[in-house]
């Protein structure tokens, strides 16, 4: 069998990258997908992917900092395939004007705040009820091994994902009663389109991409992680913060 199999996964930033590669393994391994993205043109052609190898999918265009659009998206995949089990965040990410707490653009910090830890919020906001109401399931958000280490001069970023960790660890101490699982991926420099280009500008960005003991990770490294924790495989993991480093964060 399967290791989603009946599952409901709902996963936002699924375009892309590691949201892409997600969505595509969780069809796979037999779950519904929900993919909820920004740019509806990504979302569509992830959706076509997993159509194309038989899985169940509906793409829906969501923009994860607007609270009608997180709560509309959850709903209608609520309604189209039926109980939540799994709220994947993943939507995320930096970008080159991140700097130090001195020299970083307070708009970037926003920015950051916004997307990747309100995003968040907002997902485990209206995600968790619907959770609730299926008796149980697994909430996956994306922090960073940044969040768990110092790395200077991504503060902006760093300051987002630290806040995901600290939340994650709430919410798995608030939800458990409920039977809802709450858990956190902690990738670090990840191969996805974004990433390269980030990379390709930023010598801080390039200069830890060399310290990957076990060579530089891609998006699927990352959604094997984020299937452990969909998956009843996990069913007594809760408040765990994953890496998925390559060793980074030790070395």
């Amino acid at each position: 069998m399967a290791r989603l199999d009946g599952k409901v996964a709902f996963i936002t930033g699924a375009g892309t990258g590691i949201g892409r590669a997600a969505a595509l393994l969780f069809a796979r391994e037999g779950a519904k997908v929900c993919v909820a993205e920004i740019n509806a043109a990504a979302g569509e052609e992830t959706a076509h992917a997993i159509e194309a190898a038989g899985g169940r999918v509906i793409a829906i265009r969501t923009d994860v900092t607007e609270p009608d659009s997180l709560q509309g998206a959850i709903r209608q995949c609520v309604d189209q395939f039926g109980p939540l089990s799994v709220l994947y965040n993943n939507a995320g990410g930096s970008t080159a004007q991140d700097a130090s707490v001195v020299d970083a653009p307070l708009e970037e910090f926003w920015r950051a705040i916004k997307l990747d830890l309100f995003g968040t919020f907002l997902g485990c906001r209206f995600g968790i009820p619907e959770l609730i109401k299926a008796g149980g399931g697994s909430v996956v958000n994306m922090a960073s091994n940044v969040a768990l280490m110092g790395f200077p001069g991504r503060d902006c970023y760093t300051a987002a994902k630290g806040g995901i960790a600290a939340i994650t660890r709430s919410l798995a101490v608030a939800y458990a009663p409920q039977k809802v699982r709450v858990n956190a991926i902690a990738p670090s420099v990840t191969r996805t389109d974004r990433v390269v280009k980030l990379m390709a500008g930023n010598e801080a960005v390039a200069k830890i991409a060399d310290a990957h003991l076990l060579g530089l990770g891609e998006p699927e490294d990352v959604a094997y992680a984020a299937l452990y924790l969909a998956s009843d495989e996990s069913k007594r993991t809760t408040g765990s913060i994953l890496l998925v480093d390559s060793g980074v964060t030790i070395a």
